[in-house]
């Protein structure tokens, strides 16, 4: 059985696409900081017949988060999926002319130096094995960057520009790398942005394999 790894698991769009890759019959290893939070969401997997394991880390903590991936790996095996969606914090997320030098550290570790760390982690697994696929999710401002949320934006960018320069560096070793941009918030009620519905196009992006970015509804001008 195959093992799908995400980082920033939480009860919404964590845990529909924990449900989605589970019910197609992968291993899930879900990494939050909260052991507390990731016993709840381990317990909801096994009740719904997926085989669950949970492994505290921090992604602004990079040995932790390295820790977290070997430990899920010699539990359930190579990571061949992994998702980096987890949710940056309220303080990111300053106008661009408050925004100073030292406010621009945490989010760089979080959405590059993190996404780095666990593709470091997971890629030599996804070699031996010879298949693989890195899905990473990001907001509006990975793409047109918001003067009022500097920090995302900043962040946001460079993480696009790390995924994409992996996606032509691995396509040739059968290693998928793709990036779903979700322009508005994650709510159950919305048509396209909804944590179901979401989970179920980052399956079909991980199934089909094709192309590197992906919108989960057009973008507002």
């Amino acid at each position: 059985m195959s093992t799908f790894a995400l980082i920033g698991a939480g009860p919404g769009l964590g845990l529909a696409t924990a449900r989605r890759f589970g019910a197609a019959g992968h291993s899930v290893a879900l990494i939050s900081r909260s052991a507390q939070h990731l016993d709840e969401l381990t317990t909801a997997l096994t009740g719904d017949g997926v085989e669950a394991h949970g492994f505290p880390a921090d992604v602004l903590e990079p040995a932790s988060l390295t820790a977290a991936l070997e430990a899920a790996a010699e539990v359930a095996g190579p990571v061949e999926i992994l998702q980096y969606s987890p949710v940056p914090r309220a303080d990111f997320m300053k106008p661009v002319v408050d925004t100073t030098a030292g406010d621009l550290d945490a989010p760089l570790g979080f959405s590059v130096k993190g996404p780095v760390t666990c593709v470091s982690a997971v890629l030599p697994g996804m070699r031996e094995v010879g298949r693989g696929t890195v899905l990473f999710v990001n907001g509006a401002s990975a793409v047109r960057p918001n003067p009022d949320r500097a920090g995302t934006s900043v962040a946001f960018a460079a993480e696009s520009a790390y995924a994409r320069m992996l996606h032509d560096a691995l396509a040739p070793e059968n290693i998928h790398v793709a990036q779903l941009i979700v322009p508005g918030a994650i709510r159950p009620e919305a048509e396209h942005s909804s944590p179901d519905v979401l989970a179920g196009r980052l399956l079909d992006i991980h199934r089909k394999r094709d192309g590197f970015r992906h919108y989960a509804e057009p973008m507002p001008d």
